[in-house]
């Protein structure tokens, strides 16, 4: 209520804390200490084992973070055994915990219970409430309201043509009380809309109460009976109508430390004498320490009326006027010596927020970044108000204006979490997240923060699929950070959504600028990865995904930038994972192929995008007898004249049919072309490019063009692999020596000089030229000033 410091554990630089590393692993696999019952389908805890509170309260804190909807009454059956498993502390904020699941949590005899947006509860858990309730210190029940009775009159008594002057009790009246938590010393309950009494038979019985919060409620016009609280320090009363009836009642609080009498609607917050009584007010309060008049006219025009016309007044006067002068809101002057710890005062009448002199060491307004940070942090509980506070930051980081952007984050990022559903709250964090992430100060970021910046935004495009600003807004922030490293610890999700918002809706309305950017999030996401990630991409749907993409493509004849990315992706994705490339035959992949082949015949970075790919579905010596066809054994030989971009779409043809031919003579199946004729073609080819081309390429490893350097039988298939190895040595020493001599290349290259039978000398030449290139850059870390052959 009021506060302004928000502390986030992801702000820390320290690595995490083992507990919750731990804790983290085992929510995610349920089954290392817990066990599932097979016919109810719950958890229960293993036998034998027994959990302190801590831990049990982190379980909970943390499935929630990881999955609040997932929060049900599956999981919290592990707590079922009140002597094995111990709990004092539960939040359960947007969960679909029932009446049973939280009855079960009763009977641990709870000290704090925060049940706020728990659609599934009924009244049933009013009675199991009262029945554990004499432990209860704090209870938020916020807008959940099916927990409380819709009233306490009987009202099935209550009939018009009755002539009886009073109705039978009901039974809450005759009880005396709705809530029966003796001990309780907070409590938040929002947005009733009941008669007087109610909150009477709510509040009365609660003589300990400190902490009140009754934000939006409203029929509050006469609140005598919150006199009897001798202890309250704190009471919010936001966006409560009528609020100038119940001034004269709160004024007699005198235990009160703050006060929230803030409206979301401006009209409810015009006081016909503003000036005189929110003096009055803070005078009737000595202790006050906090008070929020936002959206209120509290704050007054900033005249002082008394001094208007000094003329007349004794010097004296004057001194004293100018003294108070130092205070520009007139009702607050006698604070001018005692300022507040915080004052509300966004969305004021008469921008109060901007004046020069405020009594209030916090303040929450427009005027500046600390306001805005201020009003951000205090009012995290009110998506109304919150969702015009991040719009007013978001425009800070536009201008490049915000200077605490650690802060800022933090804030940013709390928002969109406690708010995961509402959309417009969504919409503004994340573009902030997005000036965030592409500052330069974004470097600084430490990963724990990092890590929680992506792991918010996937929340948010997972719950707003279907807004396009949502998915621009996380496309765009994901494309600031670096693919894949920064996102590698949600790989799988990250993955799924992506995959989602290319395969659009079906209906040809898709938001195709959404798309774009995604598909290019997917194409980084398959490079510089293992063969496990990559086979994973290819699980989840992406070459079947790729190929409906070319499809369509190919029926509108439309050649752009999504089918060149297709063609990439699926390159990426079946670099040594033979699964993907199976999985691209099997989806008529080389029928795509051909077709692109005709349809698009002079696009060079279309046509390297396919032969890279059919590059690594011919190293799969299971699949080249797939490959095995006239018509594609013809194509790939034409290929090779190719001059399309450099030589990338030859080479690649090269590489192709190296591998068709390292099985052998016996796997030439065909007649036309003959073997023979193409290796010949190969040669000729190989022999044409200029040795220093530089390349648009990247290998992991070599090892499949090593395993060409053993092919004796077909020494053409060699040549291209030394080829190979002499021209990324050459053009990239400082990526591919290292590479070469760690995969064994240097041995399997000085072997085959040695070899009894050599090859043919232009390939004993290439050869002899990649090991003497890595030895120069191992011994000098360059091969600046190396002479080489001319005729290389």
């Amino acid at each position: 209520m009021g506060t302004t410091n928000v502390v986030c554990p992801w702000e820390d630089s320290s690595p995490e804390m083992l507990l919750d590393l731990c804790g983290k692993f085992i929510i995610h696999k349920p089954e290392t200490f817990c066990v599932l019952h097979p016919e109810t389908g719950v958890w229960c805890l293993r036998p034998g084992l027994a959990l302190p509170t801590e831990i049990c309260e982190k379980l909970i804190s943390l499935w929630q973070e990881k999955d609040p909807e997932g929060l049900d009454d599956k999981f919290i059956n592990i707590f079922r055994d009140v002597i094995c498993t111990r709990l004092k502390r539960v939040t359960l904020r947007n969960s679909s915990v029932s009446d049973d699941g939280l009855n079960l949590l009763l009977s641990h005899h709870l000290v704090e219970l925060d049940v706020s947006n728990c659609n599934r509860l009924t009244k049933r858990t009013l009675d199991n409430i009262n029945r554990y309730g004499d432990s209860l210190t704090a209870l938020v029940i916020g807008k959940t309201k099916n927990i409380l009775p819709d009233s306490v009159f009987k009202e099935s008594l209550l009939d018009s043509s009755d002539s009886s002057d009073s109705s039978p009790l009901s039974e809450i009246e005759q009880r005396g009380y709705i809530l029966q938590t003796p001990s309780l010393r907070r409590l938040i309950v929002r947005e009733l809309d009941m008669e007087p009494l109610y909150y009477s038979l709510l509040l009365k019985p609660l003589s300990k109460l400190t902490h009140l919060d009754l934000a939006g409620c409203l029929s509050l016009d006469n609140i005598a009976y919150i006199l009897d609280m001798k202890h309250l320090v704190s009471l919010n009363l936001y966006s409560v109508r009528n609020i100038q009836d119940a001034l004269p009642s709160i004024m007699k609080i005198k235990t009160l430390k703050f006060l929230d009498i803030s409206q979301s609607i401006k009209k409810y917050g015009m006081f016909m004498t503003p000036d005189t009584v929110l003096a009055e007010l803070v005078s009737s309060l000595p202790n006050l320490t906090g008070l929020d008049i936002s959206g209120t006219n509290l704050a007054g025009d900033g005249t002082f009326v008394e001094y208007r016309d000094t003329d007349d007044k004794p010097k004296e006067q004057v001194e004293d006027m100018e003294m108070d002068d130092l205070c520009d809101i007139p009702g607050l002057k006698s604070r001018t010596n005692n300022p507040l710890d915080f004052l509300g005062l966004y969305n004021t009448a008469h921008d109060a927020c901007h004046r020069n002199h405020i009594p209030a060491k916090v303040i929450t307004g427009e005027a500046s970044e600390e306001q805005i940070l201020a009003g951000t942090a205090a009012y995290l509980d009110r998506p109304e108000v919150l969702v015009k506070v991040l719009n007013d930051l978001f425009h800070l980081f536009r201008f490049e204006t915000c200077h605490d952007q650690p802060r800022a984050l933090s804030l940013i990022l709390l928002s969109m979490i406690r708010h995961r559903h509402e959309k417009h709250i969504q919409i503004s964090g994340s573009a902030s997240l997005f000036y965030i992430a592409k500052s330069e100060d974004k470097n600084s970021l430490r990963v724990r923060a990092r890590q929680k910046m992506i792991a918010v935004l996937l929340d948010a495009m997972e719950a707003h699929l279907d807004d396009s600003t949502m998915m621009r807004n996380g496309c765009l922030t994901l494309c600031q950070f670096k693919i894949p490293q920064h996102v590698l610890f949600e790989y799988r999700r990250l993955v799924q959504l992506l995959l989602r918002l290319i395969r659009g809706r079906g209906d040809g309305d898709g938001d195709e600028f959404v798309r774009r950017i995604a598909i290019y999030l997917l194409n980084s996401l398959a490079c510089q990865v293992d063969g496990e990630q990559k086979e994973l991409v290819g699980d989840l749907g992406a070459i079947e995904t790729m190929l409906k993409l070319i499809n369509d493509r190919l029926h509108r004849h439309m050649h752009d930038d999504i089918l060149e990315i297709a063609w990439s992706a699926m390159w990426n994705v079946t670099d040594e994972t033979p699964i993907n490339c199976q999985r691209f035959l099997d989806g008529q992949g080389m029928t795509y192929f051909q077709k692109c082949l005709k349809e698009f015949p002079d696009k060079p970075e279309l046509l390297r995008n396919m032969m890279g790919l059919l590059g690594n579905v011919a190293e799969v010596r299971e699949l080249r007898p797939r490959l095995m066809t006239s018509d594609l054994l013809t194509t790939f030989a034409d290929l090779l004249d190719s001059n399309s971009d450099g030589i990338e779409v030859s080479y690649n043809a090269a590489g192709v049919l190296s591998h068709i031919a390292s099985g052998g003579a016996e796997t030439w199946t065909i007649e036309e072309p003959t073997r023979a004729e193409v290796l010949e073609r190969m040669v000729a080819a190989i022999e044409r490019w200029d040795l220093a081309s530089k390349r648009n390429i990247n290998y992991r490893s070599f090892e499949p063009i090593l395993r060409l350097l053993e092919v004796h039988h077909t020494p053409q298939c060699q040549h291209w692999a030394a080829w190979a190895l002499a021209n990324l040595t050459r053009v990239y020493p400082e990526k591919y020596c290292s590479l070469v001599e760690e995969e064994g290349g240097i041995l399997l290259l000085e072997s085959l000089l040695k070899s009894p039978t050599p090859p043919y000398m232009r390939i004993q030449v290439l050869a002899k030229i990649v090991t003497t290139q890595c030895q120069h850059y191992k011994e000098y870390g360059s091969l600046e000033h190396m002479d080489l052959d001319s005729d290389c």
